[in-house]
């Protein structure tokens, strides 16, 4: 006899969504999680919520209605001065806005009957989990069925250890002033972000980039007009650098590195280390449970997200693919099923990814570069939100939309940079996970003005019979 039909380890995107679905279908669910707030209550919500998505968008947002008003409010017709910057009030919006998702989450467990667990998990067995609660007691539960949902942390370079002014992407998300000198390294998604959010704010942003391509898994046109656009704001992003040393002193950091000819240094008052991030297995001790890692340290699972000990599921950022939140709910809600009886193999080809960033950029599918690559042969159709009425409205004409097919007009891939792709990319997703083609979008009629008439103009373009350029 079990405690419980299923237990969760770990309350983010992915934890809550599979414990909340398990206990919906009818099995008996704890969710154990680690997470408190400043006040040392329990946060579900995982780091998402807590040091990720959410305080990143509210302060992403916060910085980017600061500068639209000191930048563009004359354009409106608005005479509007900013007296100042009340950077501890922004934190405040940001922490309340986490205070109340972490309360409706809580809310949503005990909706659904899911017994939350305050505390840290370690296995005992494939079966049994220790859980050490806020207090520092310990004590055991069972479960036919464990889900592993502990997502990841931020990731480490040995030359630049976290330190006074050494931080990572989640003290970055922190800080309580607005430094003069900002140095970022790794210019992907999480330091174009946070470089976004302190350059609008006043910094002096540098990201200092290993990789010699500006976001090489992003189409090639995109990624070369959001490279232009981002310098143009003010971003200094310098490609191909070698970090050789950091030096943290009380006021400032050194950062030396090579550009493959001559060393160079540079001196910032804060230092982002946003080299990645890594899974989140520390102190589990998932090694009594039998559980396979692979060189990574990523959990291995099988198509129905099955770890090498049958009765223990792995979903998220834990395991090896795409570290989005969206992908760890939809492995928590297929790992609930599966438990349930309903098995269904996984399917990330059609997953959306995104930068939020101004303009925002989104793509699902295959990248032009890719579609060269494996000889497939392709159409392509592009239109900029320049000529689009809407975007004019907002403020907002940077970028493009570019859809590809295939020859016979199935939808390949899709790839935007402009205001508000996040909304406009799961066009593209539904599209292609329903195997519709490009003359489906052209037979819809696009409300006017939108910004979805891009997708619609991008479309008829495949066919040389864009309107509007």
């Amino acid at each position: 006899m079990y405690d419980y039909d299923v237990a969760v380890i770990g309350a983010g995107p992915g934890g809550y969504v599979a414990a909340i679905r398990c206990a919906q279908l009818g099995m008996k669910t704890a969710c154990i999680d680690k997470w408190v707030n400043d006040k040392s209550r329990s946060s579900p919500g995982g780091t998402c919520l807590n040091a990720g998505c959410i305080p990143s968008k509210a302060l992403l947002d916060s910085s980017h209605l600061y500068e639209s008003i000191s930048k563009e409010a004359q354009d409106h017709g608005l005479e509007v001065t900013v007296k100042n910057l009340n950077l501890e009030r922004m934190h405040a919006r940001k922490d309340n806005i986490i205070g109340n998702f972490s309360k409706g989450i809580s809310g949503l467990f005990r909706k659904n009957s899911v017994e939350h667990l305050p505390g840290t998990a370690s296995f005992v067995d494939k079966n049994r989990i220790a859980v050490t609660d806020l207090q520092g007691n310990v004590n055991e539960i069972t479960a036919r069925h464990i889900i592993v949902a502990t997502g990841s942390v931020p990731g480490t370079i040995s030359v630049a250890g976290i330190g006074t002014n050494i931080i990572d992407s989640e003290g970055a998300l922190a800080l309580d002033e607005v430094p003069v000198d900002l140095g970022i390294i790794g210019a992907g998604v999480i330091g174009l972000e946070l470089g976004s959010v302190w350059r609008r704010l006043g910094a002096n942003v540098t990201l200092i980039e290993a990789q010699t391509d500006f976001l090489p898994g992003v189409d090639k046109d995109v990624a070369g007009n959001a490279l232009s656009i981002f310098k143009s704001q003010g971003l200094d992003i310098i490609l191909g650098a070698n970090i050789l040393e950091t030096e943290d002193d009380d006021d400032y950091v050194t950062l030396t590195y090579s550009d493959g000819k001559n060393e160079k240094e540079l001196e910032f008052d804060k230092l982002i280390v946003a080299a990645g991030r890594k899974p989140n297995t520390g102190g589990l001790a998932i090694e009594n449970a039998g559980i396979e890692t692979d060189s990574r340290g990523f959990i291995v699972t099988d198509e129905h997200c099955r770890t090498s000990a049958e009765t223990v599921y792995a979903i998220g950022d834990v395991t090896n693919g795409p570290m989005l939140a969206h992908r760890a709910s939809y492995d928590g809600i297929l790992v609930a099923e599966a438990i349930a009886g309903n098995s269904r193999t996984r399917n990330y080809d059609h997953i959306p990814w995104i930068i939020y960033t101004w303009p925002e950029i989104a793509w699902c599918g295959l990248t032009e570069q890719e579609l060269i690559k494996s000889g497939t042969p392709y159409k392509k159709g592009r239109f900029p939100f320049m000529a689009n009425g809407r975007a004019h409205a907002m403020h907002s004409i940077e970028g493009f939309v570019k859809l590809l097919s295939s020859e016979s007009g199935e939808i390949l891939g899709l790839h935007i940079i402009g205001p508000n792709a996040s909304e406009l990319i799961n066009t593209g997703v539904t599209a292609m996970s329903n195997h519709l083609g490009y003359d489906d979008i052209i037979s819809e009629i696009h409300a006017h003005p939108t910004l979805t008439e891009t997708l619609h103009e991008a479309a008829l373009d495949i066919e040389n019979r864009a309107i509007h350029i």
